[in-house]
């Protein structure tokens, strides 16, 4: 049986419904909150979405699970054991309903923050207990990747940390903890850079953007899979690593703006699935079929990595 029998997640968007899945299933008693009955129609269906996803991966379903919706945030958060803020990337709107949550918990209370780079100090700053304040921070699709960062603040405390981390491995996920605040944590550092890398070939044009994206699955991404980036300079040899990145890295794209391409795009109005067309057209048909093709991709290599 979970230590957390009471959950609240705090904003359903993109990622609530996955994460209430994810709990739920964990044995939880999970409270799904947002500020519209519209919001939450679209988080039932994501939520259903989400658990017949985790039903293809066979996870099991610990007794005492249980899921409910409310547009009442006192009732959302009445008894819970430990609070999840899913809610829009502003760190001044974060900071007024962070006052609102600590009004309605007992101290002990952990809140944490699914921000994707917003550090808890900052999210804290004018809290009464900025020590039970932590970012866990949910891979999308959370329901899919089972690795949660773990980033304190400047005043988190210890308890909270060991807190954070239990609950990760209580909904069965791998917790990495951070020694410290950066922006962007480690995911997004990583993911941005290789984002970087990848435009800026294309803006210059080095390649086109099929070819580069069938060179990053089937090279990198294939391989990245099976032998992660500390793995792979063992593998590869540090003396090697060493004779290539002495050259090589002289080279690599330093834009610290935005690439050419995507600042092209997004004047269109062209911002990817969202808008049927992005770097790639979309009619509704494929969107729906690459969605459920992605997630069933995910299914396999998940299960196939064990």
């Amino acid at each position: 049986m979970s230590t957390f029998k009471k959950v609240a997640i705090m904003g359903t968007g993109t990622m609530g419904p996955g994460m209430g899945a994810v709990t739920a299933r964990a044995g939880m008693q999970v409270s799904m909150y947002d500020t519209s009955v519209e919001a939450l129609d679209r988080a039932k269906a994501g939520y259903e979405m989400a658990w017949g996803v985790l039903d293809r991966l066979e996870t099991p379903i610990v007794e005492g699970g249980s899921v409910r919706f409310c547009t009442d945030m006192a009732d959302a958060l009445s008894g819970v054991d430990f609070v999840i803020e899913a809610i829009p990337e502003k760190l001044e709107l974060k900071q007024t309903v962070y006052a609102e949550y600590e009004k309605l918990v007992g101290p002990e209370v952990i809140i944490a923050s699914n921000t994707s780079g917003i550090p808890a100090t900052k999210i804290a700053a004018n809290l009464a207990h900025p020590e039970r304040v932590i970012v866990t921070h949910w891979s999308n699709p959370p329901h899919l990747i089972p690795m949660i960062e773990i980033v304190p603040g400047e005043k988190t405390s210890q308890a909270t940390i060991d807190a954070a981390t239990k609950f990760v491995g209580e909904v069965g996920y791998f917790a990495c903890l951070l020694k410290k605040e950066v922006p962007g944590f480690v995911e997004n550092r990583i993911l941005y850079a290789i984002m970087r890398e990848c435009l800026a070939l294309v803006d210059e044009g080095v390649v086109d953007r099929e070819a580069l994206d069938l060179n990053v699955k089937w090279g990198i991404g294939y391989k990245l899979a099976v032998i992660p980036p500390m793995e792979l300079l063992d593998m590869a040899g540090l003396d090697i690593y060493t004779m290539v990145a002495s050259y090589l890295n002289q080279t690599l794209s330093n834009e610290a703006g935005v690439s050419s391409t995507i600042q092209g795009l997004t004047s269109q109005g062209r911002l990817g699935l969202k808008t049927k067309g992005g770097i790639f057209d979309y009619t509704d048909e494929q969107i729906g079929q690459l969605r459920a093709q992605r997630a069933g991709k995910l299914v396999a290599v998940r299960k196939a990595l064990g």
